[in-house]
């Protein structure tokens, strides 16, 4: 068993419990190693669920995000442009859901990016509502886009780990 990092918070309080410390401290350590091995995988098959599900919409015309994404990018059709969108969104998705294919899936990612954040500066009327800070919900569905790409960085940061042996 490995020495308890006494810098860790939990790990100091739990030591001062005694065997009940003890135990939590496993619980704790059993926990946190679990969500390192599945954080990753189930971080990648979310991505591709998400792309799959929205570039769908996109495809079959019920997007909500149509209208926004028409607006934005208004120097071609709209019917013609979400569609194929869609398709770029699906491809992103099924690249994450294919470990082989990540490397793919993010290069299409952060080259689609960029033009998310368009209605930022082309639509801030869409984006912001009145107040410090405040967001409209179109504006919260742009912002979450640092979410994804986060999460495209923290998979793409284990693309190598097979072929290293980790």
């Amino acid at each position: 068993m490995s020495t308890p990092d006494r810098s860790d918070p939990f790990v100091h309080w739990a030591s001062r419990l005694g065997v009940v410390g003890e135990r939590f401290d496993r619980l704790d350590r059993w926990l946190a190693e679990t969500m390192a091995r599945a954080g990753v995988p189930a971080l990648r098959v979310a991505l591709g669920v998400v792309f799959v599900w929205f570039g769908g919409l996109k495809i079959v015309g019920t997007s909500p995000a149509a209208e926004l994404v028409a607006r934005t990018v208004y120097f071609l059709p709209g019917e013609i442009f979400v569609p194929i969108l869609g398709v770029w969104e699906v491809l992103i998705g099924l690249c994450f859901l294919y470990r082989p294919a990540i490397r793919v899936g993010i290069l299409l990612l952060f080259l689609q990016m960029p033009g998310t954040f368009l209605p930022i500066v082309l639509l801030p009327e869409v984006v912001f509502a009145p107040g410090l800070f405040a967001l409209t919900v179109e504006g919260q569905y742009i912002i979450k886009n640092l979410v994804i790409i986060g999460a495209a960085l923290v998979i793409g940061g284990t693309v190598r780990e097979r072929e290293t042996g980790g």
